[in-house]
């Protein structure tokens, strides 16, 4: 019975990836052409692109997503949006979780390297490359960049794929810097669901089902200073570490 979901999960995962990449080659063009509007006006429209991808994906991949707000959200802030990084499904699920505002994601740069799929990146990230304190720095300056740009940032605090039982990983400071020295209140979403539906293992581990992500209460800046971003980060570390626990994400042990 084991080979046997096996051999249906590797069927599902790549009946998904080839819906994946049919979709992304069918946009293409879309992209290209929207792309020559600039980086922000391209860019908005570029990521509503993306969001009736994922619309589209996500109901050929038989996956509910549902978002569940722990305070009422206000769309018309900016925000610095932090989340728990822990599945190649998470950047799908933003898709589907933050709608009616404009915002822009810290990603890797070498992501911008996959074909095709990189021309989408590249037009629509703020790229980060950790190989030196000089470029991290060059990509801090470009999210502070987008916000007085009146965008909203998207960062992974733990930067990379949280591979522990523990609820997150240690956060790096980027994000907390960014939300200091721009004033910029922290808005912390969890995927709870995004583990299950593709493991960070494998990209053949795509399963149909829920998606829940939830809105936590906004974290002010309000006269914060660099020297309390220590103090910040332990704060956000701490409610998204407890209200994991309470949701009972499943890789948690």
């Amino acid at each position: 019975m084991r080979y046997v979901h096996f051999l249906l999960k590797t069927v599902f995962s790549v009946y998904g990836l080839l819906l994946f990449i049919g979709i992304m080659l069918v946009l293409f063009p879309l992209v290209v052409l929207v792309s020559f509007l600039g980086k922000v006006k391209g860019g908005n429209i570029i990521y509503k692109i993306c969001q009736l991808w994922a619309d589209l994906i996500f109901v050929l991949w038989c996956i509910r997503h549902q978002n569940y707000y722990e305070v009422p959200h206000n769309r018309n802030k900016q925000y610095v949006f932090v989340f728990n990084h822990i599945s190649y499904m998470d950047i799908p699920v933003l898709m589907k979780t933050i709608r009616g505002q404009h915002f822009r994601i810290l990603g890797k740069a070498e992501m911008a390297k996959i074909p095709v799929f990189g021309f989408f990146y590249k037009n629509a990230v703020v790229m980060v490359n950790r190989s030196s304190m000089q470029e991290k720095a060059r990509s801090l300056a470009q999210l502070k960049n987008v916000i007085r740009k009146n965008i909203s940032v998207v960062i992974a605090p733990e930067g990379t794929f949280n591979m522990t039982q523990h609820p997150l990983k240690l956060f790096y400071d980027g994000a907390f810097r960014v939300a200091i020295e721009t004033q910029t209140p922290i808005k912390p979403i969890l995927f709870l669901d995004t583990y299950d539906r593709m493991s960070y293992k494998s990209l053949l581990s795509l399963t149909p089902g829920k998606s829940r992500a939830i809105y936590l209460q906004e974290i002010s800046v309000e006269g914060l200073t660099i020297k309390d971003v220590r103090n910040l980060k332990e704060k956000v570390y701490q409610l998204m570490e407890e209200k994991l626990i309470y949701y009972k994400a499943s890789w948690i042990k």
